[in-house]
């Protein structure tokens, strides 16, 4: 029985050209015999199941014989299985595989995950190594996180050179483009194969990936562009900020060498706890003691707040455990100007040692009660 294209590609005879090619891309990543879990017999399958179905002529020779039509070799025109694997270690780069046609789908792309190169075989030059991230944690009042702050930190990491700025060159020396990548850090090759001619882009071999050529590096940073060195930085904690987050500075991080983007720094904020104050999101809660004369008869008392204190009023009748509400007391919502409430949670002190005369008004008060 001949072999069934379609299923081994999971698509429907009815898929469109760029179905299977999504197909194939995507069973490519998952057997590729290179990657861990990888099945050799199975990526050769899939591979020469798309050279049928991606291409318009022999998809329909099979669909109108079947698998057995002109299908002996998997790759056809004799091509080597070990071959063509040695060739794909090598790099690919656009979409025409000597006779065969791989509709447009970059090969490099797929394979670029497993043998180092990608998208299209472009190398990736030593400019476009960022810099690494930093990670800060940093500790705040409650005070702080409800209005926001300013705080200076000191980073020891790696910083753009002061001396060269970066350029990588001792300043008034000479610095050429390099007249073999034109400048671009990569050179392409075309190499003629079997299977075809086949492009690669690797990082050029006399600029290193720089695309200039320097005749004397920067002696502080020996040609890097960087050093490592102290630097005080000004942090902004915006108002409302929760306890854990964390805030990116875009660009902050270690400097890249040779003029590659920098990485960013991430400040992780927690809140240190209060001893006036629990927090429940955008509310504040506190505490007041009062005594039973104040909770029975009412009263008006001072409460601390974060703005300082503030009169509360306290009703006649009040029981513990009523809580009264401060409007507009609690925290700042992140990134408004409203704020949340305080919740003034009332206890009502009851005396453990009392006068005769106290004793006495409290009896008659319990009989005419």
């Amino acid at each position: 029985m001949g072999k069934d294209y379609y299923k081994i590609l999971g698509v429907d005879k009815s898929a469109t050209n760029e179905e299977i090619k999504q197909a194939f891309r995507k069973l490519a990543h998952l057997h590729h015999p290179d990657k861990k879990g990888g099945d050799e017999a199975k990526f050769k399958e899939i591979n020469e199941a798309y050279q049928v179905l991606g291409n318009e002529k022999k998809r329909q020779q099979f669909d109108q014989y079947g698998s057995s039509f002109d299908q002996q070799g998997g790759f056809g025109g004799g091509m080597n299985w070990d071959d063509f694997m040695s060739q794909a270690r090598g790099g690919f780069a656009g979409g025409n595989m000597g006779g065969f046609d791989f509709g447009g789908i970059d090969l490099g792309d797929i394979f670029g995950d497993v043998f180092g190169f990608g998208g299209g075989g472009r190398g990736r030059s030593r400019r476009e190594e960022r810099g690494n991230d930093i990670q800060v944690d940093m500790q705040i009042s409650l005070s702080e996180a409800a209005f926001g702050v300013k705080k200076e930190i000191e980073l020891y990491k790696q910083t753009k050179c002061s001396h060269c700025h970066g350029d990588l060159a001792e300043p008034g020396t000479k610095v050429e483009t390099c007249s073999t990548c034109k400048g671009q850090g990569q050179v392409t090759r075309v190499q003629r194969t079997f299977i075809g001619n086949i492009q690669t882009n690797s990082v050029c071999p006399d600029c290193r990936g720089l695309g200039k050529k320097i005749s004397e590096p920067c002696h502080e940073c020996r040609g890097q562009g960087v050093v490592k060195k102290k630097e005080q930085m000004d942090i902004g904690i915006p108002s409302g900020i929760e306890d854990g987050a964390a805030i990116r500075y875009s660009g902050h991080g270690e400097a890249g060498a040779k003029g590659a983007q920098n990485g960013d720094l991430y400040v992780r904020v927690s809140i240190r706890s209060d001893k006036n104050f629990v927090r429940r999101g955008d509310d504040l809660i506190t505490n007041k003691k009062i005594n039973f004369v104040q909770a029975t008869l009412g009263d008006t008392v001072d409460v601390s707040t974060l703005d300082g204190e503030v009169s509360l009023k306290i009703p006649a009748g009040t029981q513990p455990g009523t809580r009264l509400r401060l409007k507009d007391r609690g925290m700042t919502r992140f990134e408004r100007h409203d704020r949340g409430d305080l919740y003034v949670e009332i206890e009502v002190e009851i005396p453990t040692h009392i006068s005769r005369s106290q004793r006495k008004l409290l009896e008659e008060f319990e009989k005419e009660d």
